[in-house]
């Protein structure tokens, strides 16, 4: 009997080796994993560097920390620069992480550089154990996020999240979409434009859509190492905006052809609608040209709801054009993802 609290003691001693090694282990090929992938990106052209990697969180944690980030994608003249970033990962859940962005970091393309301070900016992300990684469901969340452009201009998201995941029986490739944004505050000249136009506070209530989109592809590595997914299908179940007394719902659906042009129609319901074709005729939206008779139109679908400050009217997709009710607007605009 005396024995078997030093057996106890051997067998604890012998757990926590091997499971040190196996820690260790995994480690080391989490930091392989991740040079090796850098130098990937370097083979195809990328710029792809970082100043250091490391893994740690023994014992039930593999978190990688990478410091001075820089990534630039050539065929898509993006590029991004972070002081730090963060992918985390429970040891015994490695298809499962968390990926933290630093409080400032630089999004660039060829024409302006963005600069983005959050107080919070995170994702949690779930892949299917593949080696390719296509994503199973994710979410990403931010806060406080304050955005300000190498061309003048400055903009706020009090808080935003998207959310995905694969749509359960769906066709390949479907997921479904969440996305919710509050207190946003538009760039100070943008202001400036609307001030004129319509009275409007600075900062819009509110942005929520629920749906489903199809895609030409599976999201995973290859959405970043190769080229995005672009959109086949678009299912609108809701979409909910609110920016002081302007007020818009819409659901529908879209086809969505290889160029990005759509075929298809939305719902819409717009509350105040005459200040939005203000709006969108002094951002450039819409041509000055069409707002006379298209208000002119738009009066008499109105009148016929009962109440002339709200408008119910189908936005028709078809031809590469653009109608609002029977009224034709324009090209229909080319749905791609860069």
């Amino acid at each position: 009997m005396r024995k078997l609290p030093l057996v106890l003691v051997l067998l604890g001693v012998v757990a926590f080796a091997g499971w040190g090694g196996y820690w260790l282990v995994g480690a080391r090929t989490t930091e392989s994993a991740f040079s090796g992938w850098f130098e990937a990106r370097r083979a195809d052209g990328w710029v792809a560097e970082y100043d250091d990697l490391n893994t740690a969180g023994f014992p039930n944690r593999f978190d990688t920390t990478f410091t001075g980030l820089s990534l630039a994608d050539p065929d898509n003249d993006l590029a991004w620069e972070a002081p730090l970033f963060q992918v985390l990962t429970l040891s015994y859940t490695p298809h499962k992480f968390i990926a933290v962005w630093p409080h400032e970091q630089v999004l660039a393309r060829p024409d302006q550089r963005l600069t983005i301070a959050s107080d919070d900016m995170r994702a949690s992300i779930s892949f299917e154990p593949d080696l390719t990684l296509p994503v199973d469901h994710a979410t990403f969340e931010t806060s406080g996020a304050d955005i300000a452009s190498s061309n003048g201009w400055q903009s706020r998201i009090g808080h935003g999240q998207l959310s995905i995941r694969r749509t359960p029986g769906g066709a390949a490739n479907s997921y479904d979409l969440y996305l919710a944004a509050t207190d946003m505050v538009p760039g100070d000249d943008y202001m400036q434009t609307l001030r004129g136009v319509a009275n409007l506070p600075d900062v819009i209530d509110s942005v929520t859509v629920n749906g489903r989109a199809t895609f030409d592809a599976p999201w995973d590595r290859f959405a970043v190492e190769r080229r995005r997914p672009q959109p086949t299908r678009i299912e609108l179940d809701s979409l909910d905006a609110a920016w002081g007394d302007l007020a818009l719902a819409a659901t529908g659906a879209l086809d969505v052809a290889a160029d990005g042009t759509p075929t298809g129609e939305i719902a819409v319901k717009a509350t105040n609608w005459r200040e939005m074709i203000a709006l969108a005729e002094a951002t450039g939206a819409l041509s000055a040209d069409w707002v006379v008779p298209l208000t002119r139109a738009l009066e008499a679908l109105a009148g016929l709801s009962g109440d002339p400050e709200t408008l119910d009217v189908p936005l028709r997709f078809g031809r590469g054009l653009m109608s609002v009710g029977p009224i034709p607007v324009g090209a229909a605009p080319k749905i791609r993802l860069w």
